[in-house]
């Protein structure tokens, strides 16, 4: 067989002709119901009116203002609306026409009509916004429309004053006393959606009872929402998968009573925490934290552990100072790194630092060196930004991650020594060091100063007396604050700054247990010892109850 006879023939494909789109815009409304061109207008009025529609697709419009809320009950105000989000779409909107032709007597797609349909369509313009109704309904209820408060519901959206002036509080009936709902209405013929139980009636309606429903009257009316869950959950209508049953015997009775426990619920990892008032310090992490070890790096861990070999006691900044960048945030990641390795303190000298594990700071007086102090700015106040902010900067972030990985790994080099004072660079605007940290000369003379030392650790100064832990944070804090200032103080000033405060440091000294807070738990923030505060509170209540004694005499 010849094969040019054979080959099917070869279709030639030519470009589609390019047609420019029209600069006409629309914006659709995807309703969920069935609308008809006659009932246009009541779908519309549904959606709030004409004028709300416009206010919702204006381009200028805010988020709260581009919300539709379909109202199914258009005059119920007690009605819930169905939410509805107007978002961007890039859609087309086709026009379609049929036109009709007869057809012949052979035709076999010959219909029954004898006409055949020919269909153009044509693009009539540009979806720009489109409202859609993806969220749930939320629940009805339908109150008593007859009661007084619906009738002053009305009224308010009527704006009718005469009703508004004449309201009257109704008056209440008693709890025992009951009211027919529904009257002229067997228990066969009404429609049985709830529970029998629920409603305290039996399958077999009581005839003793009459036809007549009698219920307490309880006049409730619906809240402006019922749920706030606008999604809903895919569950299958199955039991959660990660949940078992667990059996517990009661010791006394000897009974068995089974309960699902949730698996994979959140489990802290948190690191051990302790107040200065505890006698001991932990020896290991928590059970929880040791339970996922097998979770982590075992290099971090090391280099962490030797760390804390070298200096027992670490603030955050400092420590994440000794890391890269990418380490940090895998520190900051994991959440069981740091558990393992140290606890921390409530309150007192050391609180918030993290403390190598057996180690108590209480006990050496070495670790003095490694007491915290922390100054307030109040021209540097922490502002939390908003959810869409954070969005929006880490979507940035990812973008441009790749083209700045390297300038942000040379501005965690020049951070490295931001834990660190030394009273002529400024490296952040919060004053939180470390005694040990500090490498400002005569800070640092006055640190190691063995004269003003105490015998025993304190909750309030720690190894330091009184009076030398006021003058250190005195000459710390006018060092600090003159940086800010934009000049670094000589010695000279705080050698002046001393003396000028010399006696009124003493009187401060002396005054301190009349500025001290009882409601206060931290003694390193002017708190008082529990018993002062006992003793405070029972003098204030005896003068209390002297003074209303004397009154009544």
């Amino acid at each position: 067989m010849d094969s040019q006879t054979t080959s099917s023939p070869v279709l030639l494909s030519s470009p589609a002709q390019e047609k420019s789109l029209p600069q006409c815009v629309f914006y659709s409304i995807e309703y969920p119901g069935y609308v008809l061109p006659s009932s246009v207008s009541q779908a519309v009025q549904n959606l709030g009116g004409q004028c709300k529609v416009d206010h919702a697709f204006r381009r200028t419009s805010t988020k709260t203002q581009a919300l539709l809320e379909l109202s199914l009950r258009p005059g119920n105000p007690f009605a819930h609306p169905v939410p509805g989000d107007v978002v961007g779409t890039n859609n087309l909107l086709l026009k379609v026409v049929k036109k009709k032709r007869k057809t012949t007597v052979d035709n076999p797609l010959r219909p029954a009509d004898g006409t055949l349909g020919e269909y153009t369509a044509e693009i009539a313009g540009v979806l720009a916004k489109t409202a859609r109704f993806r969220s749930m309904v939320d629940f009805q209820y339908y109150p008593d429309m007859a009661d007084p408060v619906a009738k002053l519901r009305q009224a308010m959206d009527k704006m009718d004053v005469d009703a508004l002036c004449s309201y009257i509080i109704p008056i209440r009936d008693s709890d025992k006393t009951s009211r027919p709902l529904i009257t002229n209405m067997r228990v066969d013929d009404e429609e049985m959606n709830l529970d029998p139980q629920l409603r305290n009636i039996s399958q077999t309606p009581d005839t003793s009872r009459g036809n007549q429903l009698s219920h307490t009257h309880l006049r409730l009316f619906p809240p402006p929402l019922f749920s706030r869950q606008t999604i809903p959950q895919g569950y299958n209508f199955k039991a959660n998968t990660a949940s078992m049953i667990s059996t517990a015997v009661d010791e006394e009775t000897g009974e068995e009573r089974k309960r699902l426990i949730n698996r994979m619920r959140w489990k802290g990892y948190g690191p051990a925490s302790i107040t200065f008032s505890d006698a001991h310090v932990p020896d290991e992490a928590p059970k929880a934290v040791q339970e996922g070890r097998s979770q982590i790096n075992d290099s971090t861990l090391k280099k962490l552990e030797a760390l804390f070999v070298d200096r027992p006691i670490w603030t955050r900044m400092s420590l994440f100072n000794q890391f890269s960048a990418a380490e940090a945030r895998d520190i900051l990641n994991s959440k069981l790194l740091l558990p393992l390795c140290c606890y921390v303190f409530q309150d007192g000298p050391w609180r918030d630092t993290l403390v190598r594990f057996s180690y108590d700071p209480r006990q050496d007086s070495n670790s003095r060196f490694y007491q915290r102090l922390y100054f307030r700015n109040a021209n540097h106040p922490i502002a939390r930004p908003s959810v869409t902010t954070r969005r929006q900067d880490r979507s940035a972030s990812n973008d441009q991650s790749r083209g700045q990985d390297k300038d942000l790994e040379r501005k965690r080099r020049d951070n490295r020594y931001s834990h660190i004072f030394d009273g002529q660079t400024l490296t952040k605007e919060t004053a939180a060091f470390q005694l040990c940290d500090i490498v400002d000369p005569m800070l640092k003379k006055m640190i190691e100063d063995s004269e003003g030392l105490r015998e025993t650790c304190n909750e309030r100064d720690g190894w330091y007396t009184t009076h030398t832990f006021e003058q250190i944070k005195m000459v710390l804090r006018h060092k600090f604050f003159s940086l800010l200032e934009g000049h670094p103080a000589s010695d000279e000033e705080c050698h002046a700054l001393l003396l000028a405060n010399e006696g009124s440091t003493k009187a401060a000294i002396s005054q301190r247990n009349q500025k001290l807070r009882a409601g206060k738990h931290n003694m390193a923030k002017g708190a008082l010892r529990p018993e002062d505060a006992a003793a405070m509170r029972l003098r204030a209540t005896l003068d209390r109850n002297m003074k209303s004694f004397q009154s009544q005499r």
